[in-house]
């Protein structure tokens, strides 16, 4: 018998026990103050959060990024915020590949682990979650910020609905790797900083 067949009869004599599947249903972690906890995790992974009630206030804090006051070619798919590419006219995606900054709607946002979730339902190219150089995101908050913010991915998942194929995904921060030494690099596949606001209606 080769040493080949050997380890492999090794693997198929182990016999693991089987266990019970421990179930969803239990006590998944809950935040005091979603707010603070997701703009702190938003922040450890490379974001900022902002609270504001209107889109004056959007655009004051998008004024203070330096990479928004210099962007060139704006895609705004935000009513609250104007651009200067006309993404519905853009039939090629390749030729979103040199947007600088990109203002686009998120649905909600989970706390544990400071990610907002966006689909395509109304996006006609989905790489524009990925291409453009500098991202931000429009969370709408119906009173308060908390009220688009879940404590976890549990709750996240029940929120979400798949009843027809679609894109959909969880961004958190903007890209970032450590591939290479464990020495993390921002921006290394992706948007380079992401701002995720918080539109209290």
């Amino acid at each position: 018998m080769s040493s080949r067949d050997q380890i492999l009869n090794n693997i198929r004599n182990q016999i693991v026990a089987s266990v019970d599947h421990p179930g969803l249903a239990g006590e998944w972690i809950r935040y005091d103050d979603r707010v603070e906890h997701y703009a702190t995790v938003l922040a450890a992974v490379g974001g900022t959060a902002h609270v504001v009630d209107s889109a004056e206030q959007i655009l004051a804090e998008l004024n203070q990024v330096p990479a928004f006051a210099a962007a060139k070619k704006v895609v705004s798919l935000c009513g609250e915020v104007a651009g200067n590419v006309d993404f519905a006219q853009i039939d090629d995606p390749h030729k979103l590949e040199d947007v600088d900054f990109a203002i686009l709607p998120a649905q909600f946002a989970v706390a544990e682990n400071g990610a907002v979730w966006v689909d395509d339902a109304d996006v006609k190219h989905r790489v524009i979650y990925f291409i453009p150089q500098h991202l931000s995101f429009i969370v709408p908050a119906p009173q308060d910020a908390a009220d688009a913010i879940v404590d976890n991915m549990h709750q996240a998942y029940e929120r979400l609905s798949f009843g027809q194929p679609r894109f959909g995904t969880f961004v958190s921060g903007p890209s970032k790797t450590a591939d290479i030494e464990q020495s993390l690099v921002i921006g290394a596949h992706g948007a380079r900083s992401l701002n995720v606001f918080f539109l209290r209606q």
